[in-house]
């Protein structure tokens, strides 16, 4: 059950930044930001598997 609460806490969270995101910025920012939460998210999940 933690597995799918941190599911859906990652994709409320991209789906929450997506969007501040596209209020606020232009297309290549909003595209490197989008990256880095993706790698940083993807380095937490890594660590809590382990």
């Amino acid at each position: 059950m933690d597995n799918w609460i941190y599911y859906a806490a990652a994709l409320m969270t991209i789906i929450v930044v997506a969007y501040l995101i596209k209020k606020v910025t232009s297309c290549m920012v909003k595209s490197i930001v989008f990256i880095i939460l993706l790698a940083v998210l993807g380095t937490l999940f890594y660590a809590m598997t382990r």
